[in-house]
């Protein structure tokens, strides 16, 4: 199993006393040079007078934007202290131990316009970049990013079941093989609302949901799924379990079912579809 997450969009930053990030010590070293471009390229944007323009975020983001200059001596926390969003709440990543903490160790993988891919443990500073930025003597940011990651995931991923909760950008930053030496059991993750037997996509519940889902594939007893009909297998144990609350109304939500898709269909991923009510 190897699960794929994007980023929280917004960052917590780590406590003064953090130590600076060692790029060598963060996952897949291989990615390390490459690491180092992108983060200089970041810092001299993030020091122009139009800087919020260029990383395409708000006027009001101009500080953590600023802080952007600073990354190279900023303090660091473990990447689930700093991925703070909806996913990562409900996922609880922070909160392991034990064989659930090794699991995810091995097995879950954040993507990061900066950092490439980070595991959950890898200590890092709070920065402001989307995958979507272009950078000067970088380029778009998915594609620069793209050699890099295939190397360093493609043979992980070989042989075993990628399940995919990221967004359209990070996505294109890495897709798993499905044909030949190098295919993986691709699963993107999505979630739908059933009302009065209607299925309508949505957003915040979505990313919850996906949480929920990770969470419950790193602390359950057995082995982690290794194809895409056993990840429908764990998933299923959730159905009927109350996993949220939304937002303003505070009525709980529960999932209906999980449902896999025919492979005989499939171009790109398989899609595991979580139903909430």
């Amino acid at each position: 199993m190897l699960i794929c997450l994007p980023p929280s969009e917004g960052k917590t930053p780590a406590p003064d006393d953090g130590a600076p990030v060692d790029l060598t010590a963060l996952t897949a070293a291989e990615l390390t040079a490459h690491r180092e471009t992108v983060l200089d390229a970041l810092a001299a944007v993030s020091a122009r007078d139009d800087a919020t323009t260029a990383l395409k975020v708000g006027a009001s983001l101009a500080d953590e934007v600023a802080r952007n200059t600073t990354l190279r001596t900023a303090p660091t926390a473990p990447a689930t202290d700093v991925y703070t969003g909806v996913l990562y709440a409900a996922a609880g990543l922070g909160d392991l131990d034990g064989d659930a903490a090794a699991r995810a160790a091995a097995d879950v993988r954040i993507f990061s316009g900066l950092w490439g891919v980070v595991a959950p443990a890898d200590r890092i500073p709070a920065y402001r970049l989307s995958m979507g930025v272009t950078l000067p003597g970088v380029g778009g940011l998915a594609t620069a990013w793209r050699p890099h990651l295939d190397a360093a995931l493609a043979q992980r991923a070989a042989g075993d079941v990628v399940v995919d909760c990221r967004s359209a950008a990070y996505v294109s930053a890495w897709k798993p093989a499905t044909t030949g030496d190098l295919a993986a059991d691709w699963v993107a993750v999505r979630v739908v609302r059933e009302t009065d037997g209607v299925r309508t996509a949505v957003s915040h519940n979505a990313k919850h949901t996906r949480g929920v889902l990770t969470g419950h594939l790193l602390r359950r007893a057995g082995s982690p799924p290794s194809s895409a009909d056993e990840l429908l297998d764990a998933a299923r144990e959730l159905d009927g379990q109350v996993i949220g609350t939304e937002v303003g109304t505070g009525l709980s939500y529960r999932m209906v079912e999980a449902v896999l898709d025919d492979p005989a269909t499939r171009r790109g991923p398989r899609t595991l579809e979580l139903v909430i009510s």
